[in-house]
């Protein structure tokens, strides 16, 4: 079954920081590009990074200087270092391989419901 499995969210202080781990089976990311997504509460799917195949990556304007997305191959996973965690940042984030649209390299939308059950991360003081 083609699925991806994210882990490592939390809750932690403004400031704080947290990497996210997504686990992908039956399917090598190697090939793919591959994105995180997150739902605040009451809100829609937002667009958060995408990690190219190609090695290049690309990040929501919210986001950028703040996280940082990475893959390891071997292990068929996706990560997102989050750092200086904002109270906005808090979410249920989500790895996604398939639904992301992108207008260009520096927008992009979510098209369908992610796979996986995602990981709660929570920012507050």
């Amino acid at each position: 079954e083609v699925k991806v499995v994210e882990s490592g969210g939390g809750s932690v202080q403004p400031g704080g920081s947290l990497r996210l781990s997504c686990e992908a089976s039956e399917f090598p990311i190697s090939k793919y590009w591959m994105y995180w997504v997150r739902q605040a509460p009451g809100k829609g799917l937002e667009w958060v990074s995408t990690d190219g195949a190609d090695g290049r990556t690309y990040y929501a304007s919210s986001v950028k200087g703040r996280f940082t997305s990475s893959r390891d191959n071997a292990k068929n996973t996706l990560r997102l270092q989050m750092n200086s965690l904002k109270p906005e940042d808090t979410a249920v984030y989500y790895c996604m391989r398939d639904g992301v649209d992108c207008a260009n390299a520096d927008y992009c939308y979510v098209t369908s419901d992610p796979w996986g059950q995602g990981t709660q991360v929570t920012v507050s003081s």
